[in-house]
């Protein structure tokens, strides 16, 4: 039925004014075009959000029970954590829901929420990840000073102002971005609702919306991703000048994790901005599918992997639970 009615848009759509969905709705295709594919799909999303949410709540979990991760460095991992929650609950269970039930409808009003709950912990976690590289910074460059300068309060302010800046943020632009008038049919070839596929959805003049979210996109992504450089930077600086290699891997070994999971996120973000979306030789609608799963949903499913593997502090909490865990069950 999906196939159909996504047919009977198409072949309506050249300049018509025509709603396929009910008026207020939106018809997210997403990987619905793919039916053989509809159970291994749902079981591979449904593995992928249990591993994203027990990962990401054992650290909240090991950083809250252990007095040994009560440091501003673990207090920012938990948050980080929290973030990636948060982060994936806004795209998986719609997800997973949609392949259990083939309902691929959502509502404007629920395609705008989703909207500015994705891009606010996105924007979040870039200031979060640039307060990390800040504290890592001040630990490996700054160590007589770290702990005057990176008190509790300090690491509060900064924890609160990273989750509140993206809130703003994103409210500011889903606002403008409700305002507009969308044609149909109402197809967004995505699996989630996305800026860029809803944006090209709409029949109004986008030019504010396009030039107000690329100049917040520019300052709110570029800027701390170049914060976070520019602190790795001279955090490497700072190791090199450590004429000890015993002291080089112990202090590279205290941020490798880090700059791990930075890697993985700018890294997937940055081959989304890159692909230009007007040449069809190098962008199609399944490629720029792969990429936002990329950006979307991996980051959040691989981050406590690598900071788990990575970390020995982690290991050794994470052993004292399961041995606490043991006794209980004793």
């Amino acid at each position: 039925f999906m196939e159909s009615l996504l047919a009977l848009c198409h072949d309506l759509g050249g300049g018509l004014m025509v709603n396929c969905t009910s008026p207020m709705d939106f018809l997210l295709l997403g990987m619905g075009h793919v039916l053989i594919l509809q159970t291994p799909l749902f079981l591979l999303s449904l593995m992928i959000y249990l591993v994203t949410m027990v990962g990401n709540i054992l650290i909240v979990v090991l950083v809250v029970a252990d007095q040994h991760l009560h440091t501003p460095m673990y207090f920012f991992l938990g948050n980080l954590s929290s973030l990636e929650t948060c982060y994936s609950s806004t795209i998986l269970p719609r997800l997973l829901a949609s392949f259990l039930t083939g309902d691929r409808t959502i509502s404007a009003h629920g395609c705008i929420t989703q909207l500015h709950f994705f891009g606010s912990f996105a924007i979040s976690e870039c200031y979060l990840l640039a307060m990390m590289s800040y504290d890592r910074y001040l630990a490996i460059c700054q160590p007589l000073l770290y702990a005057s300068l990176m008190t509790w309060k300090v690491s509060l302010q900064l924890a609160a102002a990273s989750w509140l800046v993206g809130f703003l943020i994103t409210t500011l632009v889903t606002s403008f971005l409700s305002r507009l008038n969308f044609c149909g049919p109402k197809v967004i070839d995505h699996f989630f609702c996305d800026f860029i596929p809803l944006l090209e959805l709409a029949c109004d003049d986008t030019r504010v919306v396009t030039i107000l979210s690329f100049i917040l996109c520019f300052l709110n992504l570029v800027f701390p991703f170049l914060f976070t450089l520019a602190s790795y930077v001279c955090i490497i600086a700072a190791i090199l000048r450590i004429p000890s290699s015993v002291g080089r891997q112990k202090a590279f070994s205290t941020c490798s994790s880090h700059l791990t999971v930075v890697t993985v996120f700018y890294g997937t973000l940055i081959v989304v901005y890159l692909i230009p979306r007007t040449s069809p030789s190098i962008s199609s609608p399944a490629l720029d599918l792969v990429v936002a799963v990329l950006y979307s949903v991996v980051p959040p499913a691989v981050n406590p992997l690598i900071y788990s593997m990575r970390n020995k502090e982690l290991k050794e909490a994470l052993k004292k639970l399961m041995q606490w865990v043991q006794g209980q069950c004793q």
